[in-house]
């Protein structure tokens, strides 16, 4: 799937890689097609917009051979001859067609603008902010309709910070709330809602004084500043602070009902199973998504969240959930090992893959360690829904053929996510040697596995007797030299 990324710096990718998209130039190009949401740019518009005040004798054609370049960076299956799909020719010069899901900042716009209950208005804005990996256009901040388009979309982040806030009070979550929002109201002190719902939130929690000092603080930024009183709005706030009018806050988090057991009460009436699924992804914006999806259909539920390896196992024990939803690919420890050992427990859940590519690889491999399905993250939702309900049937998810064809094409094959320089051990001595390179201890290290550490001591001396070494260090270099960890999983490299 083709993506594009402006909330930070900007890239466009295919399934999760990125693209050359050329110099900066070249790249402007597509940013100001990606700004203008889908909207055809005149050519002249492109030129003035790119060379500011003095485009080069050639503009036009240096134009056309920045587009002809993207075109091939984009699309670079399209036949020589064959209309190009996304960065199209539309009189007089050119746009980007992409759907909204696949620009992060038209997604974003998209949420920002999310109406409904306070559940559904926090979900979509905590989305909204999840899309945020820097300032947007960064690179182009030099050109006017860059930092144009960079100021409008600051605006709308600062507006999605405050719709997530009053969204939180509404459902109890004064006290988490408050360092954020005093962060907010100090990097924007003319605002008045950073001011209103940081008197609000410090309200909520028993803390009168501190509310009535926080816009005593706004009167004072904003007579400096502007020479003018507290807004009307925030002067009543304060009125109804000291007169102990506000209504009474809402009961916190803890005490009301569970996602699981408010989503289980129609099903249960109607005595039907409520199917319980636990989501394991590392990318807040694919549990926010997933999230969404379980509330909204009826006999399912969210039994827990986990951002990597160890959280879903710890998840599993915690909540013992009918289906884990995995992602392939976490940090910490992947989701290939994570099921290994999910499965490997006492009525394990059915677990189902999550993975960005296709590839048969990664199916075989799912497979291998026993797991009941395999979803794309680019599936509808009627996808994953039914591959939770297929898995909790004991139903294969994947076709019987297409797995006839993998087990007949990687029969007799080492495990292809196992580097030849490691070939004949086994998935449980792979996972404690990737566990021993990033630094674990054993105890560390059955912790994390779900086994005694007098085990993992076992396993350790069996890896150091397989591969001839002698050291924790040795296998440490043994697992880096081979490519079964690499230096970004080394964050946690600690000592030996």
């Amino acid at each position: 799937m083709l993506t594009f990324t402006a909330l930070g710096p900007f890239h466009a990718w295919s399934d999760g890689v990125p693209l050359d998209l050329g110099g900066q130039r070249q790249r402007a190009v597509l940013a100001r097609l990606l700004v203008a949401g889908g909207r055809a740019v005149p050519v002249h518009t492109l030129i003035d917009e790119l060379w500011p005040g003095d485009p080069p004798a050639q503009a036009l054609s240096t134009i056309q051979g920045y587009v002809s370049r993207l075109r091939r960076a984009l699309e670079p299956g399209r036949a020589p001859r064959e209309e190009a799909e996304v960065l199209v020719s539309a009189a007089p010069g050119y746009a980007l067609r992409a759907a909204p899901e696949q620009v992060d900042s038209w997604r974003f716009e998209g949420l920002v603008k999310t109406e409904g209950p306070p559940p559904q208005v926090w979900a979509a804005m905590e989305s909204a902010l999840g899309l945020w990996r820097g300032p947007a256009l960064a690179e182009f901040a030099e050109l006017t309709w860059a930092a144009t388009e960079a100021g409008r979309l600051e605006e709308l982040r600062l507006i999605a910070v405050e719709r997530r806030a009053d969204a939180g009070l509404a459902l109890g979550r004064a006290t988490s709330l408050v360092a954020d929002l005093e962060a907010h109201a100090s990097a924007h002190p003319l605002r008045e809602e950073a001011w209103r719902l940081l008197a609000l939130a410090l309200y909520r929690m028993g803390r009168q004084g501190d509310a009535l000092a926080a816009l005593r603080r706004a009167r004072a930024v904003w007579r400096d500043e502007l020479g003018l009183d507290l807004s009307a709005g925030l002067r009543r706030l304060e009125a109804d602070m000291l007169a102990q009018r506000l209504e009474e806050p809402p009961p916190p988090p803890s005490s009301a009902p569970s996602p699981a057991s408010s989503s289980a009460a129609p099903a249960a009436a109607a005595g039907e199973r409520v199917l319980r699924v636990l989501v394991a992804d590392d990318q807040a914006l694919v549990r926010a998504g997933l999230r969404a999806m379980l509330a909204s259909e009826d006999g399912v539920a969210l039994a827990g969240e986990a951002a990597n390896g160890e959280e879903a196992i710890a998840g599993v024990r915690a909540h013992r959930p009918d289906v884990v939803l995995l992602d392939i690919q976490m940090p910490h420890l992947d989701g290939l090992a994570a099921a290994r050992r999910i499965l490997a427990g006492e009525r394990p859940p059915k677990v189902v893959m999550m993975t960005t590519f296709g590839s048969d690889e990664n199916l075989y491999a799912a497979l291998r360690a026993g797991v009941s399905g395999f979803v794309l993250k680019t599936s509808a939702p009627e996808q994953f829904l039914a591959a939770i309900r297929a898995a909790a049937v004991g139903d294969a998810l994947i076709d019987p053929a297409v797995t006839t064809r993998l087990i007949s094409a990687f029969a007799g094959r080492t495990d292809p996510a196992s580097p030849p320089a490691l070939a004949g051990l086994s998935d449980a001595r792979l996972d404690v040697l990737k566990l021993v390179a990033r630094g674990l201890t054993n105890r560390q290290i059955g912790q994390t596995l779900a086994l005694p550490e007098e085990e993992v001591s076992a396993l350790v001396k069996s890896l150091l007797d397989h591969l001839g070494l002698f050291d924790r260090a040795q296998l440490v270099m043994a697992a880096y030299e081979s490519g079964l960890v690499t230096p970004g999983d080394m964050g946690h490299f600690s000592s030996l």
